[in-house]
């Protein structure tokens, strides 16, 4: 892509909470694009937990391919691309504001709504570690149910680490937090909370894995010499959101480096959404993809064109021959869904 295209909406990244607010502007008839470099969260998913009606045996990045070709069947562009800017500019014929998009490619896009749904990255512990996803995961609420009654580590130094452990007790009798040479930097009262439960602290750093021939985790090694068995548990050293593209059009974030939203994935900048892993709550496929369904309602909500305004009929009526205001692409894939 290395010329300047236009769309009514522009999603970055093709996430759950990326393609489903590219699936509702589709949908809803606005010229929509979603440009991702690939990768991601959940496209590491080995297995999709927690989303109803699809099974545990279908794995991210086969989820993905799936929503793009959803996505793509109604007619939204697809750009394997990496956005490297944003800005805001102003759009001449309209009078209104736009957003540019400059590319790895060399291409410029131009957007009048922009969802952000660039998601973050778990910041991961130094080696040696488990394979992820064979002993070494990353979100409680997806996987503690694959733990019942295993043992189970959680390797971390703060206050989330420390009550993660205390959680897994829902699950497992035998938790393990593992500070791996690091000292603890969790507040006096979670340290009192954490020697209250039945939580073997391990300060030890791990100096070995050891894996099943089915390549899962079966124990790991310590620098004291010890051997410790496990099924498998969490890494809690926070996360690393991707905010480069919300920072440069202005967009407001929390302290916690999450990306400010209101309603509907509103940012503080007018036209531009956040949504998914970007912003505040739980970190859940079914929760990005609601906030992307949100996201992709109130944009047709505000850009569709009818009903127009009196002012806007300026006393006269809807030309017939101007509807209907679907754009010719989509228009087309959907007469070839028929």
């Amino acid at each position: 892509m290395s010329e300047t295209t236009e769309y009514e909406v522009v999603v970055v990244g093709g996430g759950p909470a990326g393609l489903s607010a590219a699936l509702y502007t589709t949908r809803l008839g606005h010229a929509t694009a979603v440009v991702d470099r690939g990768g991601g969260r959940a496209a590491m998913m080995a297995d999709t937990h927690n989303v109803i009606g699809i099974t545990e045996d279908v794995s991210g990045m086969e989820l993905l391919a799936t929503a793009r070709e959803q996505v793509e069947s109604y007619g939204a562009d697809w750009h394997e691309d990496y956005v490297e800017s944003a800005e805001t500019v102003a759009d001449g014929d309209e009078n209104e504001e736009q957003f540019r998009l400059a590319t790895a490619s060399g291409g410029e896009i131009l957007a009048d709504r922009v969802v952000l749904a660039t998601g973050f990255s778990d910041v991961r512990p130094d080696p040696p570690l488990p394979r992820t996803g064979a002993g070494l995961h990353y979100c409680l609420h997806c996987d503690a149910y694959m733990f019942v009654d295993e043992s189970v580590y959680v390797m971390g130094h703060g206050d989330s680490a420390a009550y993660v452990a205390m959680i897994m007790l829902n699950f497992a009798d035998n938790v393990d937090l593992l500070l791996r040479g690091d000292e603890p930097t969790w507040s006096e009262e979670t340290g009192e909370l954490l020697r209250a439960h039945p939580v073997d602290i391990v300060e030890a750093d791990v100096s070995g894995v050891n894996n099943g021939d089915d390549g899962w985790l079966e124990s790991l090694e310590f620098e004291d010499g010890s051997v410790r068995e496990y099924r498998g548990g969490f890494a809690m050293y926070g996360s690393e959101y991707n905010t480069d593209l919300a920072e440069q059009l202005e967009c407001e974030l929390n302290d916690d480096g999450t990306v400010a939203v209101a309603d509907h994935g509103r940012t503080s900048v007018d036209g531009v959404y956040a949504v998914g892993d970007l912003t505040p709550g739980h970190n859940q496929v079914p929760i990005s993809m609601a906030e992307g369904a949100e996201a992709g309602i109130d944009i047709h909500m505000d850009i569709r064109t009818y009903p127009m305004s009196l002012d806007e009929i300026e006393g006269s009526s809807v030309d017939e021959g101007n509807v209907p205001a679907v754009p010719e692409q989509i228009r087309d894939a959907a007469q070839k869904r028929e």
